[in-house]
């Protein structure tokens, strides 16, 4: 905007640049104060129509000492890369079966997306159900460190008869 076209500009010469009484335009105390003073009295039914879930807590967050995210791998992605993981040494391949310690590789639960057509021994903290039964069905077998109770994992230790 234009200084030409400022109401101040305008109403030079005025005591009150049309806002009625001096007082009314000055300081925060014609807008009942600054911010959200006043929002618990007299500015209340404001807040509470436009301002919904202002006040008050919902919910709280969890410590990060004790919020553990698995490192996760899906049995479709294990099988269809395991012959690169051969090729690096990441894993190994014996009698026609490849063994691989996804533990070593940082990974902390096995799940069971994906199609399995190697045989596959793998060893991992924890497994989901439909991954160990994959993997069995292929001719493989699997082995979790972990305590399936306390996981809610497939079991200790599954392998193919």
């Amino acid at each position: 905007m234009a200084h030409k076209d400022r109401k101040t500009q305008k109403k030079r010469g005025s005591r009150t640049h049309g806002y009625g009484n001096t007082q009314k335009h000055r300081g925060a105390g014609s807008r009942g104060g600054r911010g959200m003073a006043g929002s618990k009295k007299h500015k209340w039914q404001h807040v509470s129509k436009f301002m919904p879930g202002y006040f008050g807590h919902r919910g709280f967050s969890r410590p990060q000492e004790v919020v553990h995210v698995d490192k996760t791998l899906n049995v479709g992605v294990l099988d269809a890369g395991i012959e690169k993981m051969v090729a690096n040494k990441l894993a190994s391949k014996s009698a026609g079966s490849y063994s691989v310690n996804l533990s070593d590789l940082g990974f902390d639960k096995l799940l069971g997306a994906g199609p399995v057509k190697n045989k596959l021994n793998v060893t991992v903290e924890k497994c989901s159900a439909k991954a160990a039964e994959k993997i069995i069905a292929a001719g493989g077998k699997v082995e979790t460190t972990k305590s399936s109770e306390a996981e809610g994992g497939s079991g200790v230790s599954k392998a193919a008869d």
